[in-house]
Parts: structure tokens; C-alpha cells; sequence
């Protein structure tokens, strides 16, 4: 079974919870993205040595918050896999729609090559406005009422960007044109000629499966037709299996036959402690900052209320909901191996993707948080990390 881990990439913030500020009220300065980046570096270096198969980072852009500090994960990625041996390092996501496709196409090349095969290519459409326009995109969000619009515009300039990159890829030769993208440009004078067509410089060594973010049926059945891997986030067992399972069905619906596990991963966050008080105590407030951060995107909205009625789109739920619905995997070892199990055996996962990574703990917590998961609660489960 494969198991990787992801990291948001926060600043160090020890006060986290809803004690400390409003989000839109923390602002940071550069030495304290240098000392996230720094933990980033020794929590790779955590993962290299008790056996992890990937480190994924997520980009995002002008996060003076201090959440999600990393905005280019290729070049990072780079840089861990100088400082790691085996470690594969890959992106959780690239925003495509903030990229120029094929300057994504040349970087994502360029790292799997430069670290001979390591890279893991994970890409989606994006979710925070102030980004998404500054680099030349749109995106529907909370802050514009989830515009239909804009969202249909996003989803166009990702899959125009999305084709351009595989053409990129493998032809040797390509051109594209599009509603948003003519490649090249017409008319190009080019030595006595014109340019008909580009060829991109360098090219994969090998093929690249293609990671996407999964949390809208038309993202899923846009995924199962092109044959990109699905990410899909934990929603509880019996409602994951929901989305699952559709996967698999509207793959081979395409013609792609594939196995249970085949294909897709489950992102859930875990926190461990020896005990279930342990595991309450240092991970409610990295929980909150967690729900505080992210309510204003719609992240929580597969939450259950207590009284049935409809789920707001800002929910901000408690812990102890978190824990009962199992969106969250937080407990002791035996009650976050027991999470972990039930996925596992409801859905026929073989790839985890854990999220340890919330916003509030230390570099020591966060060791601690890998070395519990390596050693105890995985072999729980009858997992070994790779020697």
C-alpha cells in the first residue's frame, strides 16, 4: 500500500485556535516563510528516512496569513530532492489556470529529469480570487458567490491548458488552437519563414501520471474521460464510497477498466496521540486554525448537521463532529488506525495521501506526528514503510 503525505506549508503559529487572531488579520514577514520552509526541508528529510513514498506541497500565492507558503512546488521540489535520497517529491496542486501551460510543461519536465524520475504531477483549477485574477485567471469562491460564470471560464482555461500540456509532451511537434490558447501565435517571422508549430524543450523521460483535486461530479467524469488520477478528500466512509466508486464507473465508461484501488487516492488529515486526550489536546487547535482558515471556501460543507437541516456553505464544525464523522482521522493510535482501517476496507484504497500538516504545530510535533504513523499506527493496519 502507498502512503504519502502532503504539507500545507504554514508558518510557524503558536497561536493557533480560536484564541488567536482571525485569519484575515495574521500577517507575516519573510523570515517566518524562511522558517517554514526550513521545517519543510527537515520534515522531508523526516519522510526520507522512515520510508514515505511522496512529500506533496500545495501552491498558493500572496499568502501574507502565512498559510500555504509555498507558491512554485516544482522548484522547491528540487530542492528537497537534493536533500533526500528516495523520497519522491510532488505538487498538491499546480493551479493550472495561473499557469502559461507551457512554461508548466517545460518546468515539470525539467524536474523529472533533474531528479531522475522522482516527480509526482498534480494539478487543479484553484480557489482564492486574489491569486487567481493577479496572475491572469479567474476562479469561482465564497468571496464571489460561487459564480457559475467564472467557474465556467476556469474550467475552460484548465482544459485548454490541460491539452496543451500533453500535446507538449508527447509530439514531437504540436500546435493547438483553442478558445483561450493559439499555439503559436499566427504570422510569427521566423528566419524566411513562419512558425507553424513548437516543439517543447525538454521532454519527459518518461510517461507522467497526472494527479487532480476531485470535488465536483463534472471535475470527476472530466477526470475518469482523460484518465487523470482522481484525489479524492475524505468526506466519511460511506459517502467517500459515493464518489469512488463513480470514478471507477465513469472510467469505464471511457473505456478504462480499473481495479478498486486503481487510479484514485484518499487525502485525509490525521492526528495521532498515544492517547485519545493526547491526540485532543495538541490537535484542537491546529483543528480550529485549520476550520478558521478554510470555512470561507465552502472546504466543510460534506459535514452533517446535528439536526439534519442543510449544511451552511461557511461551516465551521466543532472537533468533536470531526472525530465522530470520521472526516478526519484524530485519535489515538488504535482509534486512528481503526479510521484509517475503515476507509481502507469500504473503499479498497491502496494509496493514502495524509494530511499531517496543520496549521499551529511545532517541527518536533510534526516528527512526531510522521514517527507515530510510521512505526505504530500503520503496522495496525499491516502496512510496513518501505526499508
Amino acid at each position: 500500500m502507498r502512503i504519502d503525505a502532503n504539507f500545507y506549508g504554514s508558518v510557524p503559529m503558536p497561536d493557533a485556535g480560536y484564541g488567536g487572531p482571525d485569519p484575515v488579520d495574521r500577517r507575516y514577514g519573510n523570515d517566518d516563510v524562511i522558517a517554514c520552509y526550513d521545517n519543510l526541508t527537515h520534515w522531508a528529510g523526516t519522510m526520507d528516512r522512515l520510508g514515505y513514498d511522496t512529500m506533496w506541497l500545495t501552491e498558493h500565492h500572496f499568502q501574507y496569513e502565512g498559510y500555504e507558503v509555498t507558491p512554485n512546488l516544482i522548484l522547491f521540489g528540487l530542492h528537497l530532492a537534493k536533500e533526500t535520497e528516495r523520497l519522491r517529491l510532488g505538487q498538491m496542486f499546480n493551479v493550472v489556470p495561473q499557469w502559461h501551460p507551457l512554461r508548466l510543461a517545460e518546468d515539470a519536465a525539467s524536474m523529472q529529469i533533474l531528479t531522475d524520475n522522482r516527480m509526482q504531477f498534480g494539478v487543479g483549477r484553484g480557489t482564492v480570487p486574489r491569486e487567481a485574477q493577479s496572475l491572469g485567471g479567474v476562479v469561482a469562491s465564497g468571496d464571489n458567490e460561487m459564480s457559475a460564470e467564472l467557474d465556467r471560464v476556469n474550467r475552460e482555461l484548465f482544459e485548454e491548458s490541460m491539452e496543451i500540456i500533453k500535446a507538449a509532451w508527447t509530439q514531437e511537434r504540436f500546435s493547438f488552437s483553442g478558445k483561450h490558447f493559439t499555439l503559436p501565435p499566427p504570422g510569427i517571422p521566423d528566419r524566411g519563414s513562419t512558425v507553424k508549430d513548437l516543439t517543447l524543450i525538454p521532454k519527459p523521460i518518461a510517461p507522467i501520471d497526472i494527479w487532480q483535486a476531485v470535488t465536483s461530479p463534472k471535475t470527476l467524469e472530466y477526470c475518469a474521460r482523460v484518465r487523470h488520477h482522481a484525489v479524492i478528500p475524505a468526506r466519511g466512509p460511506a459517502a467517500t464510497r459515493q464518489w469512488w466508486e463513480d470514478f471507477g464507473e465513469q472510467a469505464a465508461s471511457h473505456g478504462w477498466e480499473l481495479a478498486a484501488g486503481e487510479a484514485r487516492c484518499l487525502a485525509i488529515n490525521v492526528h495521532v496521540g498515544r492517547t485519545h486526550d493526547d491526540a485532543v489536546r495538541t490537535g484542537r487547535d491546529p483543528h480550529d486554525e485549520w476550520i478558521k482558515f478554510l470555512s470561507p471556501y465552502g472546504r466543510f460543507r460534506a459535514y452533517a448537521m446535528p439536526d439534519g437541516s442543510p449544511t451552511p456553505f461557511d461551516h465551521k464544525p466543532p472537533l468533536d463532529d470531526t472525530i465522530a464523522q470520521q472526516m478526519m482521522a484524530i485519535g489515538s493510535v488504535d482509534e486512528v488506525a481503526e479510521t484509517l482501517a475503515d476507509y481502507r476496507d469500504v473503499l479498497g484504497c491502496e494509496h493514502f495521501v495524509l494530511f499531517f500538516d496543520m496549521p499551529g504545530l511545532t517541527r518536533e510535533q510534526m516528527d512526531e506526528q510522521l514517527e507515530l504513523t510510521a512505526t505504530e499506527v500503520l503496522p495496525r493496519l499491516g502496512i510496513a514503510l518501505a526499508d
